[in-house]
């Protein structure tokens, strides 16, 4: 089970307050969680993160916004943060992109929900599951009409990539951080 399956839509505002009172009605509450996600230069999906519990370096096999990839995760005490940041940066890799996200995360019938607010990005709600290679497919479908369920139409993936993009190139201005 190392195949991250995940489907996620933007939803505005108001979805993002219902949603988390849903959830805290109808799922298992697992955290709130803040994270600052640094995403690095090169062909490759190569992150650090530092959240509220701990930092990690996470790679992620395939292209961003595919709805399952394989992903490694290697995690530290929070503290190292700064050390992962110092070899990264001394390897010759460029941040090309930081993320300030508040997670909201539930556990709703065997499904990761994650509720976000990304600083200059927006409201996200993203249902995941890890699965296998042979199901990934499949689980994918689960977790789309799961996200109907709940009200929200999927994102298109043009649309992600759009914004993404978008961020990529003015996330400094977006999130007030000097060059």
């Amino acid at each position: 089970m190392n195949i991250e399956v995940e489907v996620r839509s933007f939803i505005s505002e108001e979805q993002y307050r219902q949603l988390i009172m849903f959830m805290q009605q109808n799922a298992e509450f697992v955290k709130e969680d803040n994270q600052i996600t640094y995403y690095f230069s090169g062909e490759y999906d190569l992150r650090i993160q530092k959240n509220d519990f701990f930092s990690k370096i996470w790679f992620k096999k395939g292209k961003i916004h595919d709805p399952h990839r394989e992903e490694i995760e290697i995690k530290f005490e929070k503290e190292k943060f700064k050390e992962l940041e110092k070899l990264f940066l001394s390897l010759g890799y460029i941040v090309d992109i930081k993320w300030f996200r508040k997670r909201n995360l539930f556990n709703w019938n065997n499904i990761s929900v994650a509720i976000d607010f990304t600083k200059g990005y927006g409201h996200i709600i993203e249902l995941e599951k890890m699965s296998n290679e042979k199901d990934k497919q499949e689980v994918y479908e689960q977790l789309k009409q799961k996200l109907l369920e709940l009200g929200v139409k999927l994102t298109p993936k043009e649309e992600f990539e759009n914004k993404f993009n978008y961020y990529k190139k003015n996330w400094r201005t977006l999130v007030n951080e000097k060059p």
